[in-house]
């Protein structure tokens, strides 16, 4: 039955079965613990079709091999861990199975409790009839078992399992697997041993409470082309050659340029004005890395530490590289230049709008009513700017291209401290966006590419792997958002103040005048300068509100004070995670397992993806406009 389904797999792929892989979009892979006889039947499957086979190992090869060769005696099992051969001839013939399976997959084996969890299993084995030690044994492989399992889910985007639909209390076992892949948003097949040829789809944790319906063939078929095209296409075009550059046109077909233009640093230049930075009139022109500089440049210190790792798998750290790195450089480029022009033009528009509404005054205390055509020539250049900088903003699609191209770079960023842990988000656990969702298709597609590496995850990996998360992202990133917060309530505040000012001289303005029209009715100023300067104090009541408006539109739009909020939440969130980093380091080696690892680094994550989801709440609806 499992052949079947894969069979369904390459058809629905566009395939003949059994041909090999030969799909130019994608690869095909199974991902499996290879524990029992499904699991082996699976990899031996995949294997004659072409497929990768990639094995996340709870324990380190030697002990899993041992372990799922099932010794009966003590003796066995450590001429397994020895890697001599056991007496048994079957329990020799299941691991030369076991081994034979794993030297034709990309291993990724967590032995970083192998001394604890060998030991119980050596203990078991040498006192059969003590209860507690087998159920010693039995808990923590079982806990590991469950760990390995999630790893299969987070690198999976359809999970297959073997069940006989009983219990999903068993942890580590397929019940408990299946539910934690509905938990996480996996679609998965289930097979029911009793009833292989009913397989059916679940699709949520609620499918559970229903097991006994049946699903027809033609509707499976269907189910399983509908879900693997939602894993191979994106919801938009991949080629999309128009101004507007939707889809992945958006990232992959725009121009490189290599530094911002200094026609679109008007938001730049009100952050560098008002942040409470030294120099506020420095120079705010921002150089963009490329994608072939970045391994030398920015992340060179991340390649380094990651190739240092003991048994690091350079291949996957070549990888991580050229399709990550190299990718987040290509996206934070193209986000930059576009932010720059959706937000800069969006500041100019504030700023034109008010100087067109005071340019079309300003004639009066100047010349005679005949020859106002050149101050209402100003305005009307000015009113017809903001028409064409929000038609190119239409036409060329900066805010939604802003939008997309930067969450692609946000989630690229942290993905090559994921990778280097064999890390991945679930497919239930992507944010979702409004329109669209090809940047988080993309970036899982690059991810899903890079995939586990061929490493064996110990204490001695572990240990400096922390130090680099801690390095390399934690604290850079919780030092960049404390700045930043610090600089945008600057930025609010002293908008506000200015603002504040514009209002009090128009207040001040208006008053003068009219104190000077009362004294000259009391006869005590001259009343022909009263009428001379009435005008002026015309265009000065004009000005200065219109001026304090469009300023406050810019603050509004800017959101400063709400930006400068995430980004205090996102500071103190990093600096907790990088409090626990450091009593996790001071831990002794024995303590230090995968799992309390693996948590930091989700955390870690989890706070990038909670700041992406602010920041797009706060900008969705800020879309370029008429500046009113």
């Amino acid at each position: 039955m499992i052949g079947e389904i894969f069979d369904s797999v390459d058809c629905a792929m566009g395939r003949q079965p059994g041909h090999g892989d030969t799909f130019a979009r994608s690869v095909t892979r199974l991902t499996t613990l290879m524990v029992d006889g499904a699991d082996q039947a699976a990899a031996e499957l995949a294997l004659e079709r072409g497929w990768d086979l990639v094995s996340p190992l709870p324990f380190g090869k030697r002990l899993n091999t041992a372990i799922n060769a099932q010794p009966t005696n003590a003796a066995d099992a450590r001429a397994l861990l020895g890697g001599a051969a056991a007496a048994d001839p079957q329990t020799q013939a299941r691991a030369e199975r076991i081994m034979d399976l794993t030297a034709k997959a990309r291993i990724f084996d967590l032995a970083d409790q192998d001394e604890k969890i060998g030991g119980l299993f050596l203990a078991k084995l040498d006192d059969p009839h003590d209860f507690a030690k087998a159920q010693a044994f039995t808990t923590e492989s079982a806990m590991r078992a469950a760990l390995a399992g999630h790893i299969v889910i987070a690198q999976s985007d359809i999970l297959i399992g073997v069940w006989d639909g009983v219990s999903t209390a068993n942890l580590g076992g397929a019940g408990q697997t299946i539910a934690a892949a509905l938990e996480l948003g996996a679609p998965v097949i289930w097979i029911n041993p009793d009833e292989p040829e009913n397989w059916r789809f679940l699709h949520a944790p609620e499918s559970l409470a229903d097991l006994a319906q049946v699903t027809s063939s033609e509707d499976r078929e269907a189910i399983l082309a509908k879900v693997i095209e939602g894993v191979i296409s994106p919801d938009a075009p991949l080629i999309d050659n128009s101004n507007a550059k939707r889809g992945l046109a958006a990232l992959y077909d725009a121009e490189w340029e290599d530094r911002s233009s200094a026609i679109t640093h008007a938001y730049r230049k009100i952050e560098a004005l008002f942040g409470g930075t030294p120099n506020p009139f420095r120079s705010v022109t921002q150089v963009y890395e490329t994608p072939d500089e970045i391994g030398s440049g920015s992340c060179a210190a991340i390649i380094e530490a990651a190739k240092r790792l003991p048994g690091s798998d350079l291949a996957h750290i070549d990888r991580i590289e050229r399709q990550a790195m190299r990718n987040f450089a290509w996206a934070d480029g193209l986000s930059a230049r576009l932010s720059d022009r959706y937000r800069g033009g969006m500041v100019v528009n504030f700023l034109l709008s008010g100087a067109a509404i005071v340019g079309g005054v300003a004639y009066l205390p100047l010349v005679e009513p005949g020859q106002k055509w050149g101050f209402a020539l100003f305005e009307f250049v000015l009113l017809l700017g903001i028409v064409i900088i929000i038609w190119r903003g239409i036409r060329y699609r900066w805010h939604g291209r802003w939008f997309e191209t930067r969450r692609v770079a946000e989630y690229f960023r942290h993905s090559p401290l994921l990778l280097i842990l064999g890390m991945a988000r679930p497919p239930g656990r992507w944010p979702k966006g409004t329109g669209t969702s090809w940047p988080e298709w993309v970036v899982r597609h690059v991810l899903r590419d890079v995939g586990l590496p061929n490493a064996t995850i110990t204490t001695g990996y572990l240990r400096p792997y922390l130090a680099l998360l801690l390095d390399s992202h934690v604290r850079p990133q919780r030092d960049y958002h404390r700045a930043k917060a610090d600089r945008l309530k600057a930025v609010h505040h002293n908008l506000d103040h200015l603002s504040e000012l514009m209002f009090k001289l128009a207040i001040l303005s208006v008053a003068t005048y009219l104190v000077l029209e009362g004294g000259a009715r009391l006869g005590i100023v001259d009343a022909a300068l009263v009428a001379k300067l009435s005008k002026t104090f015309t265009v000065l009541g004009v000005m200065f509100p219109t001026f304090g408006g469009a300023i406050a539109g810019i603050r509004f739009f800017g959101d400063f004070e709400r930006f400068a909020a995430i980004s205090e939440v996102t500071f103190q969130r990093l600096g907790e995670i990088g409090g626990r980093i450091e009593l996790l380091q001071a831990a002794p080696d024995i303590e230090l397992s995968y799992d309390r690892v693996a948590q930091l680094a989700q955390a870690t994550d989890d706070v990038v993806i909670s700041e992406i989801e602010n920041w797009q709440a706060v900008f969705r609806g800020k879309r370029i406009t008429v500046p009113v």
